[in-house]
């Protein structure tokens, strides 16, 4: 119980720092949640598959956002900002702790993914300057729907990706 508590706490702070931060040296404090979380919590060889194949999806459906016009950055640059990089790497953090309630039944994960995907983007574009140039409410109900599929197979992905049968 502690462990998933700090594993919350943990991704809230990395959050945070993220998404205040930006491509600050704010990173370096979420850069230092996920090494915690790494070496106190869990270990790079227990979710570093994880890790890394969560922040190649995440980066290829927020860069396909980004793309297609639905999310409009401050910078230019032609991948999506290392902040948002470090959320999907923390994310992955939580699939096997904090969050692993959610796995089952999977319309759990999909109700989990619809409200907390559109409320996190919401929050974060709010606080990280992220515009959407199709309007808030089209893109937040765009976002619940893909987060309502894509939650369910993060959570496929933590449980195959483990080794363990129940994630």
């Amino acid at each position: 119980m502690l462990e998933r508590l700090a594993n919350a706490a943990l991704f809230q702070l990395g959050w945070f720092a993220c998404v205040l931060g930006g491509n600050s040296l704010w990173l370096l404090l979420a850069l230092a949640v996920l090494v915690i979380h790494l070496s106190w919590i869990s270990s790079w060889a227990q979710e570093g598959r994880l890790v890394l194949s969560v922040v190649l999806l995440g980066t290829a459906i927020d860069g396909t956002l980004r793309w297609s016009g639905v999310f409009r950055f401050e910078d230019l640059a032609p991948l999506i900002p290392l902040w948002l990089m470090l959320l999907w790497a923390l994310l992955a953090t939580t699939l096997r702790h904090c969050l692993h309630w959610s796995a089952s039944p999977w319309w759990l994960a999909s109700l989990l993914g619809a409200v907390g995907g559109s409320l996190s983007y919401y929050a974060g574009g709010q606080l990280a300057g992220v515009h959407f140039p199709y309007g808030q409410v089209p893109t937040l109900l765009g976002i619940g729907l893909l987060w309502a599929l894509l939650f369910p197979l993060l959570h496929v992905m933590a449980r195959r990706l483990s080794g363990t049968a129940n994630g």
